[in-house]
């Protein structure tokens, strides 16, 4: 299986989270190969000066050559409907590519969303993208191990 993470994020090294960044992918990369790609540039950058609009519009322009007919797409959207651990690991069994997409501050247009074959929230509570990299890495191994009946879930 290959699990790909797009997010527009500036990425970079943070000294709160990316231990745990890379603790959870290197438990994953145990069951499965996970690649994590930080999207942002001016284009974004100025977007986001303008408008909320022109933002979602170029995270969807930046993250669209991430939706494929070889992969499951999962866009990660406050409004989509929230999953437990079990609903989530259904997402991930049986697949050999599942690519999550991560928006920016502003969220995604309406019609990407509508292109990704899954739409999810991890609640309504607004978190830093750093943070929701971790939160979406740990469900992701949670998601594993449940498919696999490993002990990390019980």
């Amino acid at each position: 299986m290959k699990i790909t993470v797009a997010i527009v994020d500036k990425g970079g090294k943070e000294k709160l989270y990316s231990p745990l960044i890379e603790h959870y992918s290197k438990l994953i990369k145990s069951q499965s190969q996970i690649n994590i790609i930080d999207v942002f540039d001016k284009k974004i950058a100025r977007a986001q000066d303008v408008s909320a609009q022109m933002a979602q519009k170029s995270y969807s322009d930046a993250l669209d050559s991430y939706l494929s007919k070889n992969s499951i797409t999962i866009a990660l959207d406050p409004s989509a409907k929230q999953l437990n651990s079990e609903e989530f690991a259904l997402l991930l069994k049986d697949r050999g590519d599942v690519t999550f997409l991560i928006g920016g501050a502003y969220g995604f247009e309406k019609d990407f969303v509508s292109k990704c074959n899954h739409a999810i929230s991890l609640g309504r509570i607004t978190l830093s993208h750093k943070l929701v990299k971790v939160v979406l890495l740990e469900q992701i191994f949670r998601g594993l191990s449940i498919n696999s009946n490993h002990p990390y879930h019980k």
